[in-house]
């Protein structure tokens, strides 16, 4: 079974950047489409980023789309999200999550695997 560890939230001013990462450990990292979601409380799970298994392929979010840039490394087991000019509105819990299998990119419900989350304030 695959693990998942967000780290790199914290508390950035508006305009600032912030690099987010999520290290898999167990099960084949390689073989796992990620994504990166965000709660804020009272709020359903909502997409902002996915990557495909080879990473050729990435999708966004339209409210974070030419600000924040979705890789992974799969020597080093980690998928990243660097996260620019951001906006109070992108604070939030942050989760990476792992995919098997050809389903929806952008539906959190299509996910089989959750990281813990990490905190991103952004104060104005």
């Amino acid at each position: 079974q695959m693990q998942l560890v967000e780290s790199g939230g914290g508390l950035v001013h508006t305009g600032g950047s912030l690099r987010l990462a999520c290290t898999a450990s167990g099960r084949t990292f390689s073989s796992a489409a990620m994504g990166w979601f965000r709660q804020t409380p009272g709020k359903e799970r909502e997409f902002v980023a996915a990557i495909s298994w080879s990473g050729g392929s990435t999708y966004y979010a339209d409210s974070v789309k030419g600000r924040f840039a979705i890789s992974r490394d799969n020597a080093k087991n980690t998928m990243y999200l660097v996260m620019n000019t951001l906006r109070p509105e992108d604070t939030a819990v942050y989760y990476c999550a792992a995919r098997f299998g050809l389903r929806s990119v952008r539906d959190n419900k299509d996910y089989d695997i959750w990281g813990q989350g990490t905190q991103v304030t952004v104060s104005s």
